[in-house]
């Protein structure tokens, strides 16, 4: 590649176009930056609409090396304009849809007043304060009562002007801000370089050129996490159809998946517990999956067992990742049917040639196979900074080698395994997360279960059944046999488990939520 060897999302439509111009692309719902587009795409077709969106925030005073926030109703065009700010040599900071107004306006101020690409609907409903933003571009709709004046107008009141060529960063120099999940707190703001998207990259090719180049491939990840991206580029790589999907509803996504028949298909993990319904479901929509593709954490092999039984396919595979937002993919490994059948939490191995990692202990002391410490990397897929917070993104290294903030432990093959968060570790319980599986596996009427201490300290499993059906008490009884004492179950509507961007349960939230009567069974 040139430039260095960069990974530019802003450009990665025309080079996907120089070679599939035609390469189908279908969305499931309408951009809301070209309605009139419908539904049916081509490779070529998103490029042009890619270089127009860039040269209309060029004519409305974008300029090189500023930063353009992109908060906006949930929809592939967030990955469009950010492609577009990137061409034009902008920096595109991309905020969850799912982000409250007050948090929004939080992040948009540690931006330092960036410009503001957001639709009407979503400026009147999420409470987001536009007097933090430079200058506020409607992306769909008009300003409504209250937004009206010079600094909120239409981006398609700028007439696109010619780019004159290329315009993006260096590779080392910051070019992409996306944000961690927020399961503790207030999100912090990654910075990325094209170089360091290009290493967590460039194996995932490697991979991809052996199995996703030969398949339809059907994407539904967030739109705001870097692992989107470097999907995309994959997915339009080959020439192979592509499916985009907003909504992952399962009564939403069993009939497109039945009509379009997908042979490989990535979402977040949580999602595909949802999905596990879609196994039974008419039409068979998963049963030309090949190969299922699950980032950011360790799945259930309940899930894992399911989903690859509904494939008629010979041999499917799921592919998981272990990463985060900082690093990206740090490790990964094919898991069959069987080998989900024999349970635990192995993530695969470290990336060979990108990351090395190891377990430490509590004084940073390295730790023999199958003793569990504290997971670190050291990589140059990693991020540069928090934006605002450099000295908290310092406080996560250790003479260059990076927190996870996981526990785990590596076995004697090398394969990692993981066990906790390291704030969400209960003393009582060796693995919150090898409890949640067991009970998973079984009471297939669960949608949801987390272990979380009680205000005594204790685990208490929350959970939440499919349909919100009551959970049968004798069922729960048998279930827990074996297993940690713990408090009382907590049953939960599933609408009030609070999330983030990308289905992770937010721990810490739910703990407060518990303590203070905020949610109800």
């Amino acid at each position: 590649m040139p430039r260095d060897k960069g990974f530019y999302i802003g450009l990665m439509f025309d080079r996907a176009a120089a070679a599939h111009g035609s390469a189908p692309v279908v969305l499931d719902v309408p951009l809301q930056v070209a309605p009139d587009g419908g539904t049916r795409w081509t490779v070529a077709g998103l490029a042009g609409l890619v270089r127009e969106l860039a040269g209309r925030l060029r004519a409305a005073g974008v300029r090189r090396g500023e930063r353009v926030a992109v908060y906006k109703t949930n929809n592939f065009d967030i990955a469009l304009l950010a492609a577009a700010a990137q061409r034009i040599g902008a920096v595109p900071a991309l905020l969850s849809p799912t982000l409250d107004g007050v948090t929004a306006t939080r992040l948009l101020e540690r931006l330092e007043r960036p410009w503001l690409l957001i639709d009407a609907d979503h400026l009147t409903t999420s409470g987001v304060d536009p007097s933090a933003a430079r200058r506020v571009l409607l992306t769909a709709g008009v300003p409504g009562p209250g937004h009206e004046g010079p600094d909120v107008e239409a981006l398609r009141d700028h007439a696109p002007v010619p780019l004159n060529g290329v315009k993006v960063v260096g590779p080392h120099e910051p070019a992409f801000i996306s944000h961690t999940s927020g399961t503790t707190g207030l999100p912090k703001l990654v910075v990325q370089t094209p170089s360091a998207l290009w290493q967590r990259l460039r194996l995932q090719k490697v991979v991809a050129s052996r199995t996703w180049k030969r398949e339809s491939v059907a994407l539904c990840v967030s739109f705001v996490h870097a692992r989107f991206y470097s999907a995309l580029n994959l997915g339009i790589s080959y020439g192979n159809p592509l499916l985009v999907a907003v909504d992952a509803d399962p009564a939403v996504i069993g009939p497109l998946f039945a009509r379009h028949r997908p042979g490989v298909v990535e979402t977040q993990p949580n999602t595909f517990v949802d999905w596990e319904v879609l196994a039974r479901a008419d039409g068979r929509p998963l049963a030309n999956v090949r190969y299922y593709n699950a980032t950011f954490d360790a799945l259930h092999p309940r899930t894992v067992q399911t989903l690859l039984g509904a494939s008629v396919r010979r041999s499917p595979k799921f592919f998981q990742l272990y990463g985060q937002s900082e690093t990206g993919p740090v490790a990964g490994g094919w898991v069959s049917a069987r080998g989900a059948a024999d349970g635990g939490r192995s993530v695969g191995w470290p990336l060979p040639g990108i990351v090395r990692m190891r377990i430490v202990d509590d004084r940073g002391r390295p730790v023999k196979a199958g003793t569990v410490g504290h997971i670190e990397v050291r990589s140059r897929t990693r991020a540069v900074t928090y934006l605002g917070e450099d000295e908290r993104f310092r406080r996560q290294l250790r003479d260059g080698w990076w927190d996870m903030g996981d526990l785990g432990f590596k076995d004697a093959l090398g394969r990692l395994h993981l066990l906790d968060r390291e704030v969400d570790r209960i003393d009582a319980v060796d693995s919150n997360l090898e409890v949640e599986d067991t009970l998973m596996d079984r009471l297939p009427e669960l949608r949801e279960i987390v272990v979380v201490p009680s205000e005594s300290g204790r685990p208490l499993p929350v959970v939440c059944t499919r349909d919100d059906a009551p959970l049968d008490p004798q069922r729960w009884r048998a279930a827990i046999a074996g297993l940690p004492a713990m408090e009382d179950v907590r049953q939960i509507p599933f609408d009030q488990v609070p999330r983030t961007a990308t289905w992770k349960v937010r721990r810490p939230e739910l703990v407060r939520m518990l303590a203070g009567g905020g949610v109800h069974g």
